[in-house]
């Protein structure tokens, strides 16, 4: 449910001239979930220049993101970590 979200954000907003993949995920279940689930997914303008700033002195970066998924009662059923690899594509 959560998986590629946070990978199609960033190749988006960062553009062509970046390399993004998914490297790894945590999740910790709080409840059963029952019924409809919801995630919502939130990448702010700071993060993306964040990321960009940091790759102009670093090779890679490998920010995590979190997102929680409720219930319809808006109760939270679960916490998952994201971890994403970026990198500049090669000759750019």
């Amino acid at each position: 449910m959560t998986d590629p979200f946070y990978m199609l954000m960033l190749i988006e907003n960062l553009g062509r001239e970046y390399v993004v993949w998914d490297k790894a995920a945590t999740i910790r279940f709080k409840k059963p979930g029952v019924g409809k689930m919801r995630a919502e997914f939130r990448v702010s303008e700071e993060q993306i220049n964040g990321i960009r700033e940091s790759l102009k002195t670093e090779r890679k970066v490998e920010p995590m993101f979190v997102v929680e998924v409720r219930d319809e009662g808006g109760g939270v059923v679960a916490e998952v970590e994201k971890i994403l690899h970026v990198r500049r594509r090669e000759g750019k």
